[in-house]
């Protein structure tokens, strides 16, 4: 049986304006393979061209646990983020990961509040299967949800693939 995103309140899909869902399952590599690029984010620019000026603040990093505040750019948004899930893979369990990013000002039709999850798991066979998942809530989210092709969905297989190739080429 796969494993599941685990999804806060008011950020559940099919609530919000806006999700993306993105899957991959690759043989040949495994969670521990992944999770090292995954889960620190100044290694994501170097494979997603989508990512740009990753910092933390409070000097954390560079790894992201529990609680860390941190910032990137993507999609055109300055991103500030706070890590809810940082879970590394061990055993049979997956690796997970997420954050509630924002940008805009609160209350202000610019504003983006989104959850972004990732699950690392290993499965039978010496395969990997990365999911990354994303609810997205405000007008930008909307505007996002109308736009063919979908901008979300696109940009996050890039990040996937680019994370594979990333792993197999270490």
């Amino acid at each position: 049986m796969m494993n599941a995103i685990i999804w806060p309140k008011g950020f559940v899909p099919g609530s919000t304006e806006n999700f993306a869902s993105n899957e991959v399952i690759v043989a040949g590599l495994s969670a521990a393979d992944i999770w090292p690029l995954l889960v620190t984010p100044a290694h994501w620019p170097t494979y997603y061209t989508n990512s740009t000026n990753v910092r933390f603040y409070d000097n954390k990093g560079p790894e992201l646990r529990n609680g860390d505040r941190f910032y990137f750019e993507t999609f055109g948004f300055p991103v500030e983020s706070q890590c809810k899930e940082s879970v590394a893979p061990a055993g049979n369990q997956p690796g997970r990961l997420a954050w509630h990013g924002w940008a805009g000002e609160e209350g202000t039709e610019s504003r983006l509040d989104v959850h972004h999850a990732w699950l690392v798991e290993d499965l039978e066979g010496g395969r990997v299967r990365i999911l990354t998942q994303e609810t997205q809530k405000g007008k930008p989210a909307a505007d996002l949800h109308a736009t063919k092709p979908n901008p979300m969905i696109n940009g996050h297989q890039d990040w996937l693939d680019g994370l594979v190739a990333a792993a197999a080429s270490q």
